[in-house]
């Protein structure tokens, strides 16, 4: 089990994050969400040993991580790294970066590895590629390859996606998210994008001003939202007296109390997405045809 405890940083005067625990345990998916700014890409370093803690412990079993006054290499040995800024071999091939680390003693299973881990990625086409020659979207997946060829017991990922696009981006996460799982590796996610976690975390804690504010699985918090900025990082809502509302909890009815103008709407592909004015404030919800400008209807909110 990852434990983190009562950890406190800041670079200067000012805290980044302050008093945070959680628990991971081994084989779990934890994602890490908050604002820019929020101290998510600073927590990732800080558990791989990046910085030097000013309070506070991090626990990987029985085994204290620490920064960089306690150890001349930073990382744990069983604990990998992405970040956004991809450290990869430009003039070697996919397979030759993938298997950089991969010892030569047993060539036949060293091949077969690299070739797993391409399938893992997809870049198979790509295996003999060198990397200067790849876009920035195939590096980030080179990188994540490399990270697992090792097997870690951790895996840490900052925007692990940010560079792929969305053609690449659904498969991707589903296979390397699955085969994390079957290897029981422990996996944290640091990132903004909901559909990066939503479906592949066990738990996700949610950062602001430095601490947080919630931690729980994706399911409840998007069930039970408690304040506006977690219900932002699921999808559209209303602030409907007091209550967060989704826009996929509001649907037209014949008649009710719930009376609104429409203003626009948005086309997103199997829906529209309504923007509409209820007593001078904006609202949305969802519908399955367009809705044609200052026509008055009726609202009814459904959970």
């Amino acid at each position: 089990m990852l434990q983190v405890k009562n950890i406190s940083f800041k670079y200067k005067t000012q805290f980044v994050l302050n008093n945070i625990s959680f628990k991971v345990k081994a084989g779990e998916h934890l994602s890490i969400i908050g604002e820019s700014g929020s101290g998510k890409s600073t927590l990732l370093k800080i558990l791989y040993g990046t910085y030097d803690l000013n309070k506070g412990q991090i626990f990987w079993k029985d085994q204290e991580i620490l920064g960089p006054k306690y150890n001349l290499i930073i990382g744990p040995e069983y604990m990998k790294y992405v970040a956004q800024e991809f450290d990869l071999m430009p003039f070697i091939s996919v397979a030759e970066n993938i298997g950089a680390f991969l010892s030569n003693f047993y060539p036949e299973e060293k091949q077969e590895r690299i070739k797993e881990l391409l399938d893992v990625v997809e870049l198979n086409d790509f295996a003999n590629t060198k990397v200067k020659l790849l876009s920035g979207g195939q590096k980030q997946r080179v990188a994540l390859a490399r990270a697992i060829a090792k097997q870690p017991e951790i895996l840490l990922l900052d925007e692990p996606f940010s560079h792929i696009d969305n053609f690449k981006k659904q498969s991707l996460r589903r296979s390397l998210f699955k085969y994390l799982k079957e290897k029981n590796i422990t996996c944290i996610v640091a990132t903004h994008d909901k559909d990066d976690v939503l479906s592949f975390s066990d738990t996700m804690i949610i950062l602001h001003e430095a601490k947080i504010i919630a931690n729980n699985s994706p399911k409840h918090l998007y069930k039970n939202p408690k304040n506006k900025l977690i219900a932002s990082f699921f999808d559209e809502f209303n602030d409907i007296n007091g209550d967060i509302i989704y826009a996929n909890q509001l649907q037209l009815v014949e008649k009710s109390k719930l009376k609104a103008t429409v203003k626009v709407s948005y086309y997103k592909g199997y829906y529209y997405l309504i923007e509409a004015d209820l007593n001078g404030e904006k609202i949305f919800f969802e519908n399955q045809s367009e809705i044609k400008k200052d026509t008055v209807i009726s609202l009814e909110i459904i959970k």
